[in-house]
């Protein structure tokens, strides 16, 4: 099939259009334009998995160039977004422009190319602080920071799109993946980098709040799952591993795996306002093992301890560390 992927210098981006040119499928990447040319993680890739791929530089931002990308496309997977939830205290129009004006452009540039479909990437901080366990995509929804209103508006342009124009659509929610190539910003990441540079007391935000950590190729498995199934369209499915766990007992986890002492200091940088910190996320993955026909690979604390030193021997290696700062907090 011709798939395009908005989002494809970034984390999860970058390991889907891989797998996607990997499993045969002819691919178009749009990376964010920049003046250093940089096509960002689609450049870790090996050279003859990259050339697979037509990458295209723009901005989801620009509609008729949008309009261009998705001609003769048969499948949309929308991951182009801000992600970083501090920066969008600072900078909330950007989030708006980005994430919901970016939205409404490649739906109607999927509305233009009347077979295409199109699957939009959510997140589960949509759903703010658990009102109840394991959460359904029947959760309230809960604009907890700018970053999750936006997403949350975003979401609901694709349910309006649906509803109005009947439009191919579906909403694929995952919770919170990590793996090799996530940014610093990212509490993982953090924590391996700082233990790496040899620090004895680490620098984090609140310990307390507790998540549902998903390995990244489980996170693609599922967007893989989606590409097919038509009876997914006018679904949101969460992609979760049913497993809970704090950022605390994860900084320890990941300590022990590295062989480390460690003492963790609360930076308040790090620290959400009160009524923003989302304080539990546990995912119900019901709906993607019955629709999607998915199952979590590294569901569980044996599974989360594997995807963990994966993601540690990643980190490790010289070439892949040298694009995170340790010594420098990043929103």
């Amino acid at each position: 099939m011709k798939v395009f992927v908005t989002g494809a210098d970034g984390f999860i981006g970058s390991h889907l259009a891989e797998a996607l040119a990997h499993s045969g499928h002819d691919v178009r990447a749009l990376v964010q334009y920049n003046s250093f040319n940089s096509m960002g993680w689609l450049e870790s890739l090996a050279p003859e998995m990259r050339c697979q791929i037509e990458v295209v530089a723009g901005d989801v931002r620009d509609r008729s160039q949008m309009i261009k990308c998705v001609q003769g496309c048969d499948v949309v997977f929308h991951l182009a977004a801000l992600i970083a939830i501090p920066y969008s205290y600072v900078a909330p129009q950007s989030y708006v422009d980005t994430n919901i004006t970016g939205t409404l452009n490649i739906l109607e540039a999927v509305r233009a190319n009347h077979n295409t479909r199109m699957i939009h990437t959510s997140t589960s901080e949509v759903y703010g602080s658990a009102q109840f366990v394991p959460i359904t995509e029947e959760h309230p929804l809960q604009g907890q920071s700018p970053y999750s209103a936006s997403k949350i508006a975003a979401d609901q342009l694709v349910f309006a799109y649906y509803s109005s124009f009947d439009l191919p659509v579906s909403i694929i929610r995952p919770f919170n993946t990590y793996g090799p190539r996530q940014s610093q910003r990212a509490v993982i990441p953090t924590i391996i980098a700082q233990l790496l540079a040899g620090a004895e007391t680490i620098e984090l935000g609140s310990v307390t709040p507790t998540r549902d950590f998903n390995f990244i190729e489980d996170t693609v498995h599922g967007f893989l799952k989606a590409i097919m199934k038509e009876k997914i369209l006018g679904q949101v499915i969460n992609l979760g591993s049913g497993f809970e766990v704090s950022v605390g007992q994860t900084a320890r986890l990941i300590a022990k795996i590295m062989n480390k002492n460690v003492e963790i200091n609360t930076s308040q940088e790090r620290i959400r306002p009160d009524a923003s910190e989302v304080q539990r996320l546990l995912a119900a993955n019901d709906r993607a093992r019955e629709l999607l026909d998915w199952s979590p690979k590294y569901a569980g604390l044996d599974g989360f301890e594997r995807g963990l030193e994966k993601t540690i021997n990643w980190f490790s290696d010289p070439d892949n560390i040298r694009h995170h700062s340790t010594q420098t907090f990043v929103i």
